[in-house]
Parts: C-alpha cells; structure tokens; sequence
C-alpha cells in the first residue's frame, strides 16, 4: 500500500505571512504538499506560489491542483517546473489538467474548445513535458504543439520526471489519469447529478473504471480525494454532524441523504480521532485512497486534523 499523505492548500492566499508562515506549520504538523489552483481570480500566482515555498520549507511536495493547459505554452511551462523542481530538490507535483473554467477564458479572449479538444490538447502537452524533462532533446510534431529538437533545460532533480497528477470526475478523465499520470486525483462535483459520487457504490466504480485502465500500474498509483463533502468535524457524536452535512446537501439539491452515507463516503472527514484513523485505513484498502485534500492555509480546520496526521502520515 501506498503511506498516507495529507495535502493542504493555498487557495486564494494573497499576502507572504499567511503563506509562509501556513506552508511552515503544515510541514510541521506532518502535511505531505503545498497545493495552490490556477485561476485568473484574486490570488497570487501559482508558479511564483511554489517557488516562494519551496525556499521556506525542505520536505513539503509542491502540488499545482492543477496547471490549466490552455494557459501556457509546453516548453514554457516545462522549464518553469524544472525550475521549481531544482530549487526545492526534487519536491515538484506536475498537476496538469484541461481547463474547465469558461468564463475566465471569455474574460482574456481565450477560444473555450469542446472537451475533447481541451483534453486531446492536454495529452500531447503531458508527451512534450516528459520529452522536455528527459537527458537530451525532444521533437514533437502533433496536432496542437511542434517541437523541434528542443533540449529542455534545467532538467528536473526527479528523473526521468517528477510525478504528474491528473484529476476529473467523469469516466473518460479517470481513465486517462490511469493511464497518463502517476496520481490519480478523484475530484467530486456537488451538484444534484453527480453528489452520489461521493458515496461508496458509486466509488466503487469509480475506482474499477482506474484499475481496468491502469492494469498493471495500479499498484503503482496514488490516489487522491481532492474534494470534502462538508468540512473537517473531530467530534464522538458523528452521526449528528453527518446529518446536519446531509440536511445542507439536501436543502441544495433536493436529493434525500442518509448520514450514514455521509459518515461512509470517502469524501468526508467527520468523527472522532480514532474513527478517522480506522475510516482512513478501511478507505485505502478498500479503493486504494492514500491521499486527501484537508483544508486551506486561511481555515483552522486544517490544524484541528493534525491528531490524525501525525498518527497516518506516511505510514
């Protein structure tokens, strides 16, 4: 099986100190990665986001959660990771993901393609980062991007390339993150379609749809819950703050939720210290889920939790 990791975020953090400071705390509490999203909202950006933590901290993997293709340029983007990849001795996360995010394109001009042509374009731009970041040069000549005899430089410290990250939550995405990455990030729309994705069942063929495709990989893989459905709750009266998770679920979707589902889904993180621990395991045994997005560097929640990494993480 593959350790516990724990990862915490930056989302919109716009000053040094909570940055820093949070990055700092994270690392000592146990936390695995820095993740920080692409967006063009108020936040800072994520490039410079890592580079700025990976001088402030020495274990804490850089996890970008995750790069919008459609935003840069393969070997532009491919040296800048290399970069980080060097600064923080070998702590990079490649995150890669298609774009989804419509109106941010319309507001810069940007064509928002169908998603087959977003994912296509993402899949020869996941080919020109591994060529980039291998000994010696790389040509590329596909549908979307040309290379020629390109010898990407710096090269990253993790050869012959830093693990890459791909996250969805519909069939056609899991499965090529079983194929083309080596984390698996199963992220979870909240709407009234797709909530019971959350839930074991539903998981369950979730989880069947990466392994058939990996095949052999899969054993290999990390997989990583992105989502919470509700927030952290460390309490000894569970059922009671799963329902009030489920009565907030149903008053925005119309959907009738058991808070036993809530208590059972990999999703959320509501109980008491031990429970969580056993909850974690049972979870990674069941579907292999050895990593989860906590919480923010702005909220406390992530620091209520930390009973529970210093028990898993890593192990």
């Amino acid at each position: 099986m593959r350790p516990f990791r724990f990862l915490v975020g930056a989302r919109g953090v716009q000053d040094r100190r909570t940055l820093l400071e949070g990055a700092r705390a994270a690392e000592s509490i146990g936390y695995s990665d820095l993740t920080v999203h692409d967006h063009l909202t108020p936040q800072l950006a994520p490039i410079a986001v890592l580079a700025a933590v990976a001088m402030a901290t020495e274990r804490l993997r850089l996890c970008p959660l995750v790069f919008n293709n459609d935003l840069r340029h393969p070997a532009v983007l491919a040296q800048e990771l290399a970069t980080i990849d060097v600064l923080s001795g070998g702590r990079l996360v490649v995150g890669i993901g298609a774009g989804w995010n419509e109106p941010e394109y319309r507001s810069i001009g940007l064509a928002f393609d169908p998603p087959a042509v977003r994912i296509s374009r993402m899949l020869e731009a996941v080919t020109i980062l591994r060529g980039l970041f291998r000994e010696g040069p790389t040509s590329f000549d596909g549908r979307f991007y040309t290379i020629h005899d390109l010898d990407g430089r710096p090269k990253p410290v993790q050869q012959p390339h830093p693990p890459f990250l791909i996250g969805g939550t519909r069939e056609r995405m899991l499965r090529i993150a079983a194929r083309e990455a080596d984390i698996v990030g199963m992220d979870l729309r909240q709407d009234r379609e797709s909530l019971g994705d959350a839930f074991p069942a539903r998981m369950d063929e979730r989880v069947r749809w990466v392994r058939d495709e990996a095949g052999s990989r899969f054993e290999g893989l990390e997989l990583s819950v992105l989502r919470l459905l509700g927030g952290i709750t460390i309490t000894d009266e569970p059922l009671k703050a799963a329902a009030e998770v489920a009565h907030r679920y149903e008053a925005r979707t119309g959907l009738t939720i058991d808070p036993r589902d809530v208590l059972d889904s990999p999703y959320s993180l509501i109980g008491s210290v031990p429970g969580l621990v056993a909850k974690l395991r049972e979870g990674r045994e069941r579907w292999g889920v050895n990593s989860i997005l906590v919480g923010w560097l702005d909220e406390p929640d992530y620091v209520a939790f930390a009973p529970v990494v210093e028990q898993l993480a890593g192990a």
